[in-house]
């Protein structure tokens, strides 16, 4: 019997203070992938109430998140409708109020930009309190630095940080990133991935470079 962690599961451990977030979504709209965690020691199977903010499947924006991400407590995700219209002489949502402020504006949602859809690669981890805007795209592997505000697309292993987030470093050289994102571990079945937890886990990156390279002819 193959004694791994069950990505259908709510709780993989006795802690109870992580959950495997697909296992709670109920709303059409949010796609997360196996394994993918959400850390809160007073909540962690209300992110889709409390971190996915400003979410009304019916605007047709997306959160995709990819597998094997961690995401630590206070990690929030903001969709379109957060927005408010600014090509106009005001900002203010009067139709959404009622009476004759709702019948002398356009539908609410007609006057908001859609920035696209969250999408968020494999192997991603979010710092604490980190805060990710309509529309941004966040590549495979990459580290988002705790309480960061992301307001533009993150490339594949990298570190960013701070407020706006910026672009601090690449994790890896580019040959060991590029041989990362060809490897593509997070797609192995389960069997194939516990053989490959020793190498994902080892700090002498020229041992691994080799090593998928090797896997990779």
């Amino acid at each position: 019997m193959n004694n791994t962690p069950n990505s259908n599961t709510i709780f993989p451990n006795e802690y109870k203070t992580s959950c495997f977030v697909k296992n709670v979504i109920t709303a059409p709209n949010i796609h997360i992938g196996d394994y993918t965690y959400y850390d809160d020691p007073i909540n962690p199977t209300g992110f889709e109430k409390n971190n996915v903010l400003f979410n009304y499947p019916e605007f047709g924006d997306k959160l995709i998140i990819g597998k094997f991400c961690s995401i630590a407590f206070g990690t929030k995700f903001i969709m379109c409708p957060a927005n408010h219209r600014i090509n106009s002489i005001t900002t203010y949502p009067f139709n959404v109020f009622g009476g004759l402020w709702s019948e002398r504006t356009p539908e609410h949602f007609l006057q908001l930009p859609f920035k696209g859809d969250i999408v968020v690669g494999n192997d991603v981890w979010f710092g604490r309190e980190c805060v990710i805007m309509p529309g941004i795209k966040i590549g495979d592997g990459a580290i988002i630095a705790a309480y960061s505000i992301v307001t533009k697309d993150v490339e594949p292993y990298s570190v960013v940080g701070g407020n706006p987030a910026r672009f601090i470093k690449k994790r890896f050289n580019d040959e060991l990133i590029q041989l990362l994102l060809r490897l593509k571990w997070w797609d192995f079945d389960s069997d194939s991935l516990v053989e490959v937890l020793p190498l994902l886990c080892d700090p002498d990156l020229d041992k691994v470079t080799m090593q998928i390279k090797k896997m990779l002819t």
